[in-house]
């Protein structure tokens, strides 16, 4: 009986370990750069909207929308499982897709956004980050998938561990308990 509990005690340890790994290096830094830009696009959209909305209403709600797509993205980076991944693969698609719509957009019809919104120009307003962000976030999520243990407990598994591991891992628990 003592060895389950000393096996239940190494995954809980594991999975604390690669929710740490998951969120260091380059991982904090994508958190850290979603995070001010999120910041920085809205404080330019309530600003935008509150001051001057009717000189370029679709460029102003265009940021609204990039500055909430944002935020929601820094959210489900930093948050662990399944489905706060996914909303993290979501968010990071739309965004790019904003900015390569957005960005062609601004350049083949200046007149359709007489303001620059975070995404004209493929975001050079904010030294083309949203342009390059989403490309690595979306390397970053490839790279940190949670495994098939994750899915079934909301939590993040080994990288690189896959159900039969997670199975092997259970059945190695039972097998101790009937010893």
């Amino acid at each position: 009986m003592r060895e389950s509990n000393d096996m239940t005690d190494v995954r809980s340890a594991r999975l604390k370990t690669d929710r740490g790994r998951r969120m260091s290096g380059i991982g904090r830094v994508l958190v850290a750069v979603y995070a001010v830009l999120a910041l920085a696009a809205v404080g330019r959209s309530f600003y935008q909207i509150a001051t001057k909305f009717d000189e370029a209403p679709l460029a102003y709600t265009l940021s609204a929308l990039a500055a909430v797509v944002y935020v929601v993205a820094t959210i489900a980076l930093v948050r662990p499982g399944i489905g706060w991944y996914r909303v993290a693969w979501a968010t990071l698609a739309f965004e790019f897709t904003g900015v390569l719509v957005v960005g062609t957009l601004s350049i083949v019809d200046p007149e359709l956004f007489p303001h620059d919104t975070v995404w004209s120009w493929f975001g050079r307003g904010y030294l083309f980050i949203p342009l390059v962000l989403p490309v690595l976030g979306m390397w970053w999520l490839a790279k940190h998938r949670p495994g098939a243990g994750a899915a079934a407990s909301g939590a993040d598994a080994t990288p690189g561990s896959s159900r039969a591991d997670a199975a092997g891992g259970n059945a190695a628990a039972n097998g101790a308990d009937a010893a």
